[in-house]
């Protein structure tokens, strides 16, 4: 189904915050940066954009075509701020997911980010991103698997966010997507985000008035979004989908804060397969 058929009903404009393409590296400090040097280097470039609402035709999208998809996915966690029980409980449903859904042969889960700004966890990203690039895609996988990396680049592979709210409905900050059909690489602006302990390589989005955004109304704790970070296939089908948080302008001035948990996971294809959904 078209995307402009599939979601005309409930779009709505808000704003998006993007990056103005400059000279320099883009460089965000995750801690105190050294002396005299920014947290961050970048010039925000934000822009108001149509966002249509998939809601009543999520079947419509999927990781191949758009680079994210929304399925229905009820969990047995009880408590999603508890770290423990969200690697004994939670881990292995979305490794079952991912095998059972994309076809995976194998499922490595590295991270998880749990976000809620008003109990003191992680806030909202408001600014256009991808997690990963080509480059660090194929890093993530050297950095967890050591010895069996090499083997396993040989063939297919991919990195896919897995996407909950804890809390719905979700009204405040939800989640906005780019369809893969409206950018390339060209888009995408490699950035550098630099912990204590390690530099890593994220993508930043310049604007461009071809992007086509979606996101999903009143999401709620049984649903998952699936977003494409990286697939090493390049055949055709959707290989990322960038995506940011936004100030949705329907929703009430009491709103309660957003609640949400993104699982990060490598996903390994049987050689010479093409699974995928």
């Amino acid at each position: 189904m078209p995307l402009d058929t599939a979601t005309q009903a409930g779009a709505l404009t808000a704003t998006l915050h993007y990056l103005v393409r400059g000279p320099e590296r883009p460089v965000r400090y995750v801690g105190d940066p050294p002396p005299g040097v920014p947290a961050w280097n970048g010039v925000d470039d934000p822009r108001e954009v149509r966002i249509e609402d998939g809601r009543g035709n999520e079947s419509a999208f999927t990781l191949d075509q758009n680079g994210f998809a929304l399925l229905k996915q009820p969990t047995a966690v009880r408590d999603f701020y508890d770290p423990d029980e969200v690697t004994r409980a939670y881990y292995p449903e979305i490794e079952q997911l991912l095998r059972e859904t994309l076809g995976a042969s194998r499922v490595f889960i590295f991270d998880n980010t749990v976000r809620n700004a008003a109990a003191g966890r992680r806030e909202p990203v408001y600014h256009v991103h991808n997690d990963h690039t080509v480059n660090s895609a194929p890093r993530r996988v050297r950095d967890h698997l050591g010895d069996e990396a090499e083997e396993l680049l040989k063939h297919r592979f991919g990195i896919v966010n897995v996407w909950r709210p804890i809390r719905g409905p979700v009204l405040k900050s939800p989640l906005a997507l780019c369809d893969a059909r409206s950018f390339t690489g060209a888009d995408l602006i490699a950035s550098d985000f630099v912990y204590p302990h390690m530099r890593g390589e994220t993508s930043s989005v310049a604007f461009s008035p071809s992007h086509r955004w979606v996101y999903f109304s009143r999401m709620q704790p049984n649903e998952v979004v699936l977003i494409r970070v990286h697939d090493s296939a390049n055949d055709g089908r959707a290989r990322l989908s960038f995506h940011t948080a936004f100030e949705n302008p329907l929703a009430p001035d009491d709103a309660p804060p957003r609640e949400s948990i993104e699982v990060r996971a490598l996903v390994f294809f049987p050689p010479g397969g093409t699974a995928a959904r």
